[in-house]
């Protein structure tokens, strides 16, 4: 049950991807020869009046036909457009991505029926460390230099560093600002205690509850847009530390791990409500990511071509259609290596529980 909700869900963030294409390349007037969800063999297929529809055994991607790499003399070819138009046709599909991000955060915060600040409402445990520099009523604005827009940013911070901690050590300490009585305070030093797992690996203990309050039409509205913020940004960030090597080629995760996830974010508890709210926070993740991941000039995806139209504008003459062909050609068989290797590792993770 949850790994089908899984696939439908992963199949809905491409299928808005590619609507966001074949949309805007209609509202330009562009010829569009087919439309694909999934690669491989066609198993179902449509003809429309001018585009074919079809279904691909290999639930990993999607595409719209615009003839980007061909030369034509119809007026209605993609390449005959002006650049402008083809930007906006391009761009189109990793935006209706964030866009889908930001409307499955506002699902999300509907569903749980509240919305949760950034402001401490009260210490918890029995020997609450952190009270000894915070106080209730304190609006976090920033940890460590990490702006907080979100709960998820505290988290992030708190927990980001505290992976970094010594293996003897028993406190954690952060710079905080905060807004206290209308003013912004800095705060420095402020200690959260550490615990540690089975493995070892520190982890901070989050001593203080933000408040939370119910929702209505405008917390709705702004923290929608906060958590989608928070998304892209932890994407962005993830993508900087895999550059730096922070991250290694294990840890990335394909259609089969991002199922697997989702499936597994889909049942984790016992409450439906809290389930549901946390599957269209991976769902708004994961779009999120998308379209992110579209938008960098990587040769095949939708960055390059928006690269090679800025090129286009400075030259005032468009690449050779087979110059630019071949580059994405290259760019579009390295991603799937790169896919068939991650999504070997995500099937054994799977098997043996890794």
């Amino acid at each position: 049950m949850f790994i089908i909700i899984a696939i439908l869900a992963f199949c809905i963030i491409i299928i808005i991807h590619e609507m966001g294409h074949f949309f805007a390349a209609k509202a330009c007037g562009m010829k569009v020869s087919e439309f694909s969800l999934g690669m491989g063999p066609k198993i179902l297929k449509k003809q429309g009046k001018e585009t074919l529809y079809t279904v691909k055994l290999l639930p990993i991607g999607g595409s719209v036909q615009l003839g980007e790499d061909e030369e034509s003399d119809d007026p209605r070819s993609f390449r005959n457009k002006p650049v402008w138009q083809r930007m906006i046709v391009l761009a189109a599909g990793p935006i209706m991505n964030l866009i889908l991000g930001v409307i499955v955060c506002a699902i999300a915060i509907i569903i749980s029926g509240r919305v949760i600040s950034s402001e401490i409402g009260v210490f918890a445990g029995d020997t609450p460390v952190s009270s000894q520099y915070l106080q209730v009523g304190d609006e976090i604005l920033e940890i460590n230099g990490h702006s907080v827009w979100s709960s998820m940013d505290i988290s992030y911070a708190l927990r980001n560093s505290a992976m970094k901690a010594a293996s003897d050590d028993e406190y954690m300490t952060y710079s905080f600002k905060v807004k206290r009585d209308g003013e912004v305070v800095a705060i420095d030093n402020v200690k959260f205690a550490l615990s540690r797992d089975e493995n070892g690996e520190s982890d901070v203990i989050w001593d203080f509850k933000v408040n939370a309050y119910r929702i209505n039409f405008g917390n709705v509205f702004v923290y929608s847009f906060k958590e989608a913020a928070t998304y892209g940004r932890l994407v962005w960030v993830s993508l900087i530390d895999l550059l730096k090597g922070t991250y290694g080629l294990n840890d990335l995760s394909g259609p089969v791990g991002t199922v697997t996830v989702i499936s597994q974010t889909a049942s984790a508890s016992k409450d439906m409500r809290v389930n549901i709210t946390s599957l269209m926070s991976m769902i708004a993740l994961i779009t999120i990511n998308l379209g992110i991941f579209n938008l960098l000039p990587i040769p095949a995806l939708d960055g390059s071509r928006i690269l090679f139209l800025v090129i286009e504008l400075i030259r005032r003459k468009p690449m050779k259609p087979e110059h630019e062909g071949m580059v994405h050609f290259i760019g579009f068989a390295a991603l799937m290596l790169l896919m068939l290797v991650v999504t070997f590792n995500d099937i054994v993770k799977l098997v043996t529980g890794g």
